[in-house]
């Protein structure tokens, strides 16, 4: 027998951790989108930014109540 082989069977696998995947969400999206208008807010106008820093607020708020109601 090869160590190769001996090797391998020792080897003792386990599934991934979390076995059930989370639901996709466009939430991500919209984050860095926001984070994007705030740059862009900077560097032009602050009505931009500020709209950027709405639709940032907006979206992580959103994201960690979906994320907080998967774990139940």
């Amino acid at each position: 027998m090869s160590k190769q082989s001996t090797i391998r069977s020792e080897v003792s696998w386990q599934k991934a951790r979390p076995e059930e995947l989370p639901e996709p969400t466009y939430w991500p999206f919209f984050l860095a989108m926001g984070l994007n208008f705030m740059f862009w807010g900077m560097l032009t106008t602050w009505i931009i930014g500020l709209t950027g820093l709405l639709i940032f607020t907006i979206a992580l708020t959103c994201w960690i109540k979906l994320l907080r109601h998967d774990r139940k």
